[in-house]
Order: structure tokens, then C-alpha cells, then sequence
């Protein structure tokens, strides 16, 4: 690797000595507190509680922030800022209903976690069902963190590191025939060791304080890259300050034909985008003006015409435009549609995802287990709530600038022009957008602020897979399957050694598997959403429904995967979204009756008056939503208004889980039998306090407006 190449870049990238000092000592502050905050008292051994969960002393803020800081990574502020760049802020949905599932898993799913004293999420499938449930889960979640998770954000990271830095890409080393950028590797690694030295040593207690600090610096510093870019923009191109530059730029997205970057609901645009998942190869076959594009897709022969600025050219290695029997290649982008299916957004099956995601992944809801009690992790639920509407924001807005930076233009003038003397570098794919603003828009030592904000948000995300990581090898298949009898020091030291092994794994895989990925956001949650369908049904169901058998569970993890393929294949014109909310009914109509044809089943418990009174109730009211959902669906057929709003995908799945919440109430409460492995619930657990109520109404009302302000 030549040393003065990258030497030149580090002294010819915008960056001072200054923003380098605030970096190292960010850097220093958080492994020096993260081993700080894990020292045990004088004498006393390290207990597999305190190293997997914190001894349990996690108030309601630790538990908030933590939560935020190991969910904000590089997948948000480089992959959802490049999803923003290229289709707009409807991204946001991911962050704003998550912020939603936050006070539902907050009010329903993790005060029966805390009360089964849950250490792992496997721990409570081998309870509730049977050991092989509960080995598959821990194999699955471990092969996820290690080869989607880890690799995915370490990727992520190095990427925007590389690209702020300005350091070079051409240290290309061939390692069994893959092209591997040492440049690259080397951030990669460095990444992994920062997170790794203090969450091996100090486990959750570590990775939880840190994060309260990590945080801070992560929302800081996305605001205020935001900010100075939009300041540079509104001082170089209309002379105004920055939030007049983003209604300037807000006026301009309004004015394009069929752009939705400004849109949280996206709308099926045929006459824009006739292919709704683009054309990979196609070759043009005229022009008309500037304007339009006729292009015969290569794959069908079919031919369509477009706007110019959907369709773009294909280049070979030198750069050079390919061209094919005399025509040029290209290829057209698909609808923002495909990837936001517009109210599927909101009422669809991204639910799959967000509870999934934040109730039933290890790395996330072992903070809320962490918490020194009940009501606690609530408010800490509601906490990391708020936090949560903040991140489009900080991430998408970034993106949606850049694109503005690289397209806008005003009275003819290209803004790439206008800002000439500001920029360095360029755009090559959609997910260079948010180390692209850093790099040119952010002043001495802010720039440096934001580079450690970035970092904060990679490691603390890294620092909570390596320690949910062992946590799941440690006390679900160690402690479980090869010494049962482990002590406590020894469980530790398992626990150390695994998250080693994940790093080095890692490490290793990381190019194998995301090397040329365009949109690393897209690609994680549209394999992730492989998994949550059949983790929704069968944690969720296994919760709260009990009639749910261990057979029903198998099946349904082996069908989230089989049917995830097949209707991949069946429709691939299906928005992914969609298609995860069909695999959902399909599951939950398998799932209910191979439990109703369980044999193994025992008397049910006898149910207070009141309690199947309650039940009753509330299962009505969901069948009434599920009708009313089920007649719009119908309606959605008829009525081209309803169709391009995705109101048939929305609502399919938002009656199916309607159906089911009011079918599993009813039978909670009207059944004789029940399955022998159930878990019994008192009601009383589901109450909430005036803080939970009062935080979650603000919350609800913040989401309601911005649906409403940017519709």
C-alpha cells in the first residue's frame, strides 16, 4: 500500500488538524469510558447477568438512548441517505412508524418479556415451544448478525469514511479472484477493533452507557451536517439562510413532473414509470427532443418511451458508454413506487419489519431487558420514540440535498455550477450522498464533529452486535447444549472468546458479500423482510395466543424463507412490502391451523368475568377494522385513485393482522383448551402509567403531523 498517496489525501481533503484532534479524541473518550463504566467492584466476579444485561441497572434514558444509538448506523445515514437521493424522503417511513411499533412493543410484547425474566429471544421460543425452535433462532439470528448485520454496517461505514477522507481506491490487492480495496479493509478492520475492545471487555453495561454519549453526538452531528449544507446552498445560489433554502429546494422538487422526494406517501406514477421495477439493459431507439426516450428493454424487446432524466447511460470499466448494434446501452430507473409503496408505508406490512426489528432482535430488545424495571423500559420505550421522528431529518433531508446539488438547476443555471468552488469529489452511486456533504459543506472542527458523529453511529451499532452476539451463542447454545453446569466466570469468558470469532468472520465476508452493492438500505431491508414475517407470527402469536404449537413454529420458520422465494420469483413486479404482507397471511392461515390441529393440549385456565369480557370486547372492535380494511381492499380494484396509493396492498395486510388480533382475542377468551407451553398473561401487565400515556399521545400527534404537512 503506497503511504504517500494516502498521506496526500489526508493533507488535501478539506480536513485540518483540528477536525483530526476532535475525531482521536473522540475516539479516546469513548474506549476509556466504555472500559471505565464495565469495572466490577473490588473482588467481586463478573456475573453473566451483568455482562450479557447490564447487571440490570439501566434507567429510562440509558435504555432510550441505547436503543437509538445501536439502531442508527451507517445503514441510516449512508443507506437511507442514499435511498433519499435517489426516490426521497417516503425512507423516512422505516424511522417515523418505527417510532409507532416503539409504543406498542413498549405497552404489549416487552412486559411479558421482563416479567419471564427473558435473557435471549431464543431462551423464550425454547420455553414456549421446544429446544429445536429455539436452536434454529439462535442459528439464524447469529448467522444474520454476522453475515447481514456486521458486514452490512462495517461496510457501510468504511465506505463513507473512505469517501469523506478522500482516500484512494485504487490499492486493489486480487484475493481468490474478488478485486479487494485495501484501503477499504484496513477501515473495516479498524472499525471492528474500536467497537470490539471495549463491548468484548465490558459487555452490555459497557455498550449501554457508551451509547448515552455516542447518542448525543450521532443526532448533533446529523443536524449540523444538514444544516451548513443548506446554509452553503442558500448563500451561493439566492443569498438566504438555511431553512429558507430548504422551502427554495422544497419548491423546486413540487415543480419537477412526477418527483416525490418531498413526498411521505408515494403514488403509482403508469405514465411516468410504464415498468415499475425499471429496466437493468436496454438500448435506445430514438429521441424525441430533450425531453423523451423511447428504449427497447433487451431482456423482452419490449419497447417504451420516458423522460430523459429516468433513463441513464451504461459504461464499461474505462468509463466509456457502451453501445449495441449501433444503439446505446442504458438502463431505466424504477417508480419510487416499487421501493414505497405508498400507504403500504403506513398501514402495510413495513409493520412486519419494525416488530420484528424492535421486538423480537436480539441486539435491540436486550436493552429493555437491561432496564432496572418495568416501568422504566417503558419510558425508556417512549424515549427512544421521540429520539426516532427525529432521524428523517438528520439522515433523509442530507439526501434529498445532494440529489438537489447534482440535478437542480435555477433559471437554466445548474447548481452543480453554482457551487463549484465547494465541491470535491463527486457522486458515483446513491449511497456517496451523505460523505459527500460532509466532506464539502461542513467547517473546521464541525467537520470533524460530524466525522465522529458518523463514527458513533457505525461502532455503537457495531459495539451491540458483537455483545447480543455472544449473549445468543453463550447462553443459548453453549450454556444449553456443551456445559450446563458453566460457571459464571466461564460463561464470560465465552462470551469474550465469541465475539473474537464473530470480528475475524466478519471481517472475512465483508467482501464477498457487499462489494457493489448501489443502495445497501434497500438490500438489508428487503432480505430482512425474508425473516419477519415468520418472526412476527411465531414470537407474536406464541406471546399472546394460546392455542400456538411448537409444529405451527417450525413450519412457519421454514415457510418465512420458502415462500419469501417463490413469490419473489412468482411476482417480481410485487414491491417487496407487499409481497412480505402476502407471505404474512399465508403464514398466519398455516400457522392457526396446524395449531388448532394440535392434539398436545391441556385444560385451559379458567379466565375471570372480567378478563373475557375484555377480550371479547376488543375483539370485536379488531374484526370491525379488519372488515372496514377488507371492503377497501375490494374497493382498491374499482377505483384508480385508491390503486395508486397502494391502498390494495395496505390494506390486505392490515385486515389479515386485524383478523387476527380479533380471532386470537376471542379464542383467548372462549377456548376449553390450551397449549401445555403457553405463556399466561394477567391483563394488568398491558396498564400504563400517566408518563407512558402522556409521551405517547406527543407522539402520535408529531407523527400525525408531519403525515399530514408532508402527504
Amino acid at each position: 500500500m503506497e503511504q504517500s498517496s494516502i498521506w496526500d489525501a489526508l493533507s488535501n481533503n478539506g480536513f485540518t488538524g483540528w477536525d483530526y484532534g476532535v475525531f482521536i479524541l473522540y475516539i479516546v473518550i469513548l474506549v476509556s469510558m466504555g472500559i471505565f463504566l464495565s469495572r466490577g467492584k473490588k473482588g467481586q466476579e463478573k456475573t453473566s447477568k451483568d455482562y450479557f444485561l447490564a447487571g440490570n441497572t439501566l434507567t429510562w434514558w440509558a435504555v432510550g438512548a441505547s436503543l437509538i444509538a445501536a439502531n442508527i448506523s451507517a445503514e441510516q445515514f449512508i443507506g437511507m441517505s442514499g435511498s433519499a437521493f435517489a426516490s426521497g424522503i417516503a425512507q423516512a417511513a422505516y424511522e417515523l412508524m418505527a417510532a409507532a411499533t416503539l409504543l406498542v412493543v413498549g405497552k404489549f410484547l416487552l412486559p411479558l418479556m421482563i416479567e419471564k425474566k427473558i435473557f435471549t429471544i431464543p431462551q423464550f421460543l425454547r420455553e414456549r415451544y421446544n429446544p429445536g425452535v429455539g436452536l434454529a433462532f439462535s442459528i439464524l439470528w447469529l448467522f444474520l448478525y454476522v453475515f447481514v448485520n456486521l458486514t452490512s454496517v462495517a461496510w457501510l461505514g468504511a465506505l463513507a469514511i473512505q469517501q469523506i477522507l478522500g482516500l484512494p481506491t485504487d490499492h486493489i490487492v486480487m484475493v481468490l479472484g474478488m478485486k479487494v480495496d485495501m484501503v477499504r479493509l484496513c477501515i473495516i478492520l479498524g472499525l471492528f477493533l474500536i467497537a470490539g475492545i471495549y463491548s468484548i471487555y465490558g459487555g452490555l453495561s459497557s455498550v449501554a452507557w457508551t451509547d448515552v454519549m455516542q447518542v448525543t453526538f450521532l443526532v448533533g452531528g446529523g443536524l449540523i451536517t444538514a444544516y451548513f449544507a443548506l446554509d452553503v446552498i442558500g448563500q451561493e445560489v439566492w443569498g438566504c439562510g438555511a431553512m429558507e433554502a430548504l422551502g427554495n429546494i422544497f419548491d423546486w422538487f413540487k415543480e419537477q413532473p412526477g418527483d416525490k422526494h418531498f413526498n411521505l406517501i408515494v403514488t403509482r406514477n403508469e405514465e411516468l414509470y410504464p415498468v415499475i421495477n425499471g429496466i437493468p439493459e436496454a438500448v435506445i431507439q430514438s429521441v424525441s427532443g430533450d425531453s423523451l426516450v423511447t428504449v427497447k428493454n433487451i431482456a423482452t424487446d419490449s419497447v417504451y418511451t420516458y423522460a430523459s432524466n429516468l433513463v441513464e447511460p451504461l459504461k464499461d470499466a474505462n468509463g466509456q458508454d457502451i453501445f449495441v448494434d449501433g444503439m446505446q446501452k442504458v438502463k431505466v430507473k424504477e417508480d419510487p413506487f416499487f421501493t414505497n409503496p405508498g400507504l403500504v408505508l403506513v398501514f402495510g406490512a413495513l409493520w412486519l419489519t419494525n416488530l420484528g426489528y424492535w421486538g423480537f432482535n436480539q441486539y435491540i430488545i436486550q436493552k429493555g431487558l437491561a432496564a432496572k424495571s418495568l416501568s422504566e423500559a417503558k419510558k425508556g420505550m417512549v424515549f427512544a420514540a421521540v429520539l426516532k421522528i427525529l432521524i428523517p431529518f438528520i439522515v433523509c433531508i442530507p439526501g434529498v440535498c445532494a440529489y438537489y446539488i447534482m440535478h437542480g438547476n435555477v433559471d437554466g443555471t445548474p447548481i452543480v455550477d453554482k457551487l463549484a468552488g465547494h465541491l470535491q469529489g463527486a457522486i458515483g452511486r446513491s449511497d456517496d450522498a451523505y460523505p459527500y456533504l460532509i466532506r464539502n459543506f461542513t467547517p473546521t472542527i464541525i467537520k470533524g464533529l460530524s466525522f465522529a458523529a458518523l463514527a458513533a453511529a457505525v461502532i455503537s451499532s457495531l459495539a451491540s452486535m458483537f455483545n447480543s452476539t455472544s449473549t445468543l451463542f453463550t447462553m443459548d447454545i453453549y450454556k444449553q447444549f456443551f456445559n450446563k453446569n458453566a460457571s459464571e466466570s466461564k460463561l464470560v469468558k465465552v462470551g469474550r472468546l465469541t465475539s473474537v470469532s464473530a470480528l475475524v468472520i466478519a471481517l472475512i465476508a465483508v467482501y464477498p458479500l457487499m462489494g457493489g452493492i448501489d443502495q445497501a438500505f434497500q438490500f438489508i431491508q428487503e432480505y430482512s423482510a425474508f425473516v419477519y414475517p415468520g418472526v412476527v407470527v411465531i414470537f407474536g402469536l406464541g406471546l399472546l395466543w394460546k392455542r400456538a404449537s411448537g409444529t405451527a413454529a417450525i413450519v412457519a420458520a421454514i415457510g418465512t424463507f420458502a415462500f419469501s422465494i417463490i413469490y419473489k420469483f412468482a411476482f417480481p413486479e410485487m414491491p417487496f412490502l407487499v409481497r412480505s404482507g402476502v407471505v404474512f397471511i399465508t403464514l398466519v392461515i398455516l400457522f392457526v391451523w396446524l395449531s388448532l390441529r394440535n392434539k398436545d393440549t391441556e385444560a385451559a385456565t379458567e379466565l375471570s368475568a372480567e378478563d373475557i369480557k375484555v377480550q371479547l370486547f376488543w375483539s370485536k372492535i379488531m374484526f370491525i377494522i379488519g372488515g372496514v380494511s377488507f371492503a377497501l381492499f375490494i374497493a382498491s380494484f374499482f377505483s384508480d385513485t385508491l390503486h395508486i396509493y397502494g391502498m390494495e396492498g395496505a390494506m390486505a395486510f392490515f385486515a389479515a393482522i386485524m383478523f387476527t388480533i380479533g380471532y386470537y382475542l376471542r379464542s383467548n377468551a372462549l377456548n376449553k383448551v390450551q397449549d401445555k407451553k403457553l405463556v399466561e398473561i394477567d391483563l394488568d401487565i398491558f396498564k400504563t402509567d400517566k408518563t407512558f400515556n402522556i409521551g405517547a399521545a406527543v407522539v402520535i400527534a408529531l407523527l400525525t403531523f408531519l403525515y399530514l404537512a408532508l402527504w
